[in-house]
């Protein structure tokens, strides 16, 4: 890529586009091509037939994808796995009839088994059942794997797969009720402090309510007081975290230094596995992070470990030797992270 090349970023406004956004942008792209939703269906197969006629990117990143919690996963899974099929194959398809230089697809970490042993290296996939409540969008997310070499393969594309860990940055969700568990646990005990301190008026200007005891009545649905915190399970089972910001300059800097010819032995007969981890390959127990919080953003009170709410899996770390070996490392470590964001919260 060079500083006028023509970059679609598909699914530019999420945590993942974004990042994207702001790290080519840091590096002098100035030809940055994306469409919000309501401009551009990527479902739609003739809308992105036409938009790829239209604009003639010359590399894209396809960030784009219907993406949820647990529950979201598990209730609409018929809508998961078909709008992430569509997208892919939609924006896939189309990069490969028009002729794109380089693609790269992003995908997650819940393409591996439930039991994948420890940490989870690429070549661990399809060796095992799925978790079941994000089965389809695993399957999604693999057909898209799969789709990226099949049409290398058979049609000598340059479409890379990268496997982002559990990622936190910038325009992240911080839903109470949908959010992932670091920027839920820093929402909670921002909310919680701020009760302690008696800043009622702060409380409401965050959940864009009128009435304190309304707001105190809902955070209590989400054991959250001026007193106390809770958090569900029991805080053992371990997570790794890498800041969005470091994810998007890896996949920066394997679309400038990197192809598909890097991801797989030439020796290799069948050639499979070729996506890449993308993490720290480091993890942090649940019950750790949220002590970590706690002391960063100032929380004295107490935090509650609910045993009778489910831990999930206890283990899920990446193995990152790949893109090691590819010469990229995380830059941002937990507790700057963790500071980074929740500044970035307050301030918005």
């Amino acid at each position: 890529m060079n500083p006028n090349s023509k970059i679609y970023v598909a699914g530019h406004r999420g945590l993942v586009g974004s990042a994207i956004i702001k790290a080519l942008q840091a590096k002098g792209y100035k030809n940055l091509v994306f469409k919000t939703h309501a401009e551009l269906d990527l479902t739609n197969q003739e809308a992105v037939a036409s938009f790829f006629e239209q604009e003639k990117p010359e590399y894209v990143f396809l960030a784009a994808a219907k993406v949820g919690g647990i529950v979201a996963n598990n209730t609409y899974r018929a809508d998961f796995i078909y709008a992430n099929l569509m997208i892919q194959n939609n924006v896939i398809h189309q990069s490969f009839v028009h002729g794109i230089k380089k693609l790269l697809f992003l995908g997650s970490t819940c393409i591996y088994p439930k039991n994948a042993l420890q940490p989870m290296k690429e070549d661990y996939l399809l060796t095992d059942i799925l978790e079941y409540t994000n089965e389809p969008y695993a399957i999604a997310k693999i057909a898209g794997i799969k789709m990226c070499e099949s049409y290398n393969i058979q049609y000598g594309t340059n479409f890379i797969s990268v496997m982002p860990t559990n990622l936190y940055g910038p325009n992240d969700n911080f839903d109470l009720e949908k959010s992932h568990v670091l920027p839920a646990l820093i929402r909670k005990m921002h909310l919680a402090k701020l009760l302690s301190e008696g800043k009622e008026s702060k409380v409401l200007q965050d959940l864009h309510l009128s009435d304190i005891e309304e707001a105190k009545t809902f955070l209590s649905k989400f054991g959250v007081d001026g007193n106390s915190v809770e958090i569900w399970g029991s805080g053992r089972p371990m997570r790794e975290f890498l800041w969005s910001e470091d994810m998007a300059e890896a996949c920066v800097f394997i679309m400038e230094n990197r192809n598909f010819s890097d991801t797989y032995s030439p020796e290799n007969k069948e050639i499979r596995n070729t996506h890449i981890n993308i993490g720290t390959g480091e993890d942090i127990s649940i019950k750790d992070l949220a002590f970590l919080i706690k002391d960063i953003i100032g929380f004295e009170g107490e935090l509650i470990f609910n045993e009778s709410k489910p831990d999930g899996t206890m283990k899920k770390l990446t193995d990152v030797s790949k893109l090691h070996g590819m010469g990229w490392k995380h830059s941002v470590e937990l507790e700057e992270g963790i500071k980074r964001i929740y500044k970035w919260y307050v301030g918005q």
